[in-house]
């Protein structure tokens, strides 16, 4: 009996031994899913996708990184009948150990790599990323192998979902009709003459809008070539933006939110381009900061990305549903037709309608989700766009840098002020909407 009890012992012990924990505040690190997002940002920019499609895969990645990691916190709860059409997601198996925060990570990546091109690009990240997470932690095989089974599961399930968004019935759609003949209308701007970007955009299927037309802005000004017009005085307001004693300072404020993802240079016969961050990474990357300032865990940083992310995707479609809807000339095209045939604007005017603000709307909506998860008076210096050159900007809240965003844009030389300022109140309510119908923490 003595011999037995002692093989018996012998046994459980070996079997509490093969069990080793692992280093679980390190597997569950939010860095893991910060480095995840700038990872993606950089694919984007590699990739050059247009502003509005980048937000599709922001919208989708966080999606998944939410829905696979939130189970680490037994508060939330699934998106499933809050986003539009989103059916239940794959769950957990009851009883087995999960990294949830693993599973997040591997859901965003996965779609992400999905919806991008350069899949070499993402497979080496990843590979050397779960590399460092498994040296670091020391996570058990069939752990890290569980937690990846089933963030591919959820990730799987999002990307079915994505099939039903009309995204890729847009992309036979007919191009934009230009109408020469009317000079209040969109005409392609120098220096490229591009063909107008996405205009079926608001045909994408939004998570929480009603309709891509449901907060359809207010007209423009009456389109008037008259000196004294209403119109005429807001194009003379973009013509002189700059004329004033702090243009230095208006002009680093447009540089430092420009964020055209391809800017063209011409020399002679010589074409060439700088690729930089679009206006949805650039506040991605603001929930990033706010997040690592924050000392975040894995699901509120998760839940950061989220609300941006939709943010950035609900307003674009709904700015672009009010951009072809009013069809409106930009600024450089009235002035050169009217004012003065050499003027050109500080930024290069992008290839779509003026009215509302881009800009305006997806940074409003973003700061509305990232005011409501980390309040009204988070101050932060926004370091963005210190890679591409520029010095970093204070910020007091997040509505003030969208604010700022927006108004850049009219220093830009590229949007007259009524699109600034009837585009952010279109933003705020897109993103009033999102915090009301995105709920990820259970009611108590």
């Amino acid at each position: 009996m003595k011999h037995t009890c002692t093989l018996l012992f012998s046994l459980v012990f070996l079997s509490f031994a093969c069990q080793k924990k692992y280093d679980q505040a390190e597997a569950e690190n939010p860095e893991y899913l910060h480095r995840s997002v700038y990872a993606l940002n950089e694919i984007i920019i590699h990739d050059i996708f247009s502003p509005p499609v980048a937000s599709r895969i922001y919208a989708y990645s966080s999606l998944a990184g939410y829905e696979a990691g939130r189970h680490a916190d037994s508060s939330t709860q699934s998106l499933a009948g809050q986003v539009r059409w989103l059916k239940q997601l794959p769950q957990p198996e009851a009883g087995q150990e999960y990294c949830f925060p693993l599973a997040g990570v591997h859901a965003f990546l996965t779609v992400g790599r999905a919806l991008t091109f350069s899949e070499d690009l993402m497979d080496e990240f990843r590979e050397n990323l779960y590399k460092e997470l498994k040296q670091k932690s020391g996570m058990r095989k069939d752990v890290f192998e569980r937690s990846i089974a089933y963030g591919t599961a959820v990730g799987l399930a999002v990307m079915e979902h994505t099939k039903t968004d009309n995204y890729k019935e847009t992309r036979t759609f007919p191009k934009f009709t230009v109408d020469e003949s009317d000079p209040t209308r969109w005409q392609p701007t120098p220096p490229d003459y591009k063909d107008a970007a996405e205009p079926h955009w608001s045909k994408i299927r939004p998570f929480v809008l009603d309709s891509a037309g449901q907060f359809l802005p207010p007209p423009p000004p009456p389109f008037d070539t008259a000196k004294g017009s209403l119109f005429r005085q807001k194009v003379e307001e973009v013509y002189h933006a700059l004329d004033v004693s702090n243009r230095a300072e208006r002009e680093e404020i447009a540089y430092f939110w420009d964020d055209n993802p391809f800017v063209s240079h011409h020399a002679g016969h010589v074409m060439f381009a700088d690729k930089k961050v679009t206006p949805g990474g650039h506040w991605m990357n603001i929930a990033m900061l706010a997040s690592r300032m924050e000392k975040a865990d894995f699901v509120k940083s998760s839940e950061a990305y989220l609300y941006t992310a939709i943010g950035l995707l609900e307003g674009f479609i709904s700015c672009w549903h009010g951009k072809y809807f009013y069809n409106l000339v930009r600024p450089e095209t009235f002035i050169n037709k009217y004012l003065d045939q050499d003027w050109r604007p500080f930024l290069q005017t992008p290839a779509f309608p003026e009215h509302t603000s881009g800009h305006s709307v997806i940074s409003r909506a973003a700061s509305e989700g990232l005011t409501y998860l980390y309040g009204d008076n988070f101050a932060f210096n926004d370091t963005t766009n210190v890679e591409y050159g520029r010095t970093a900007r204070q910020f007091g809240s997040f509505i003030e840098a969208s604010n700022e965003a927006s108004t850049s844009r009219l220093y830009g030389g590229i949007h007259f002020l009524p699109a600034l300022r009837l585009g952010e109140q279109q933003g705020r309510m897109v993103g009033e909407l999102i915090r009301a119908r995105i709920v990820t923490r259970r009611k108590e």
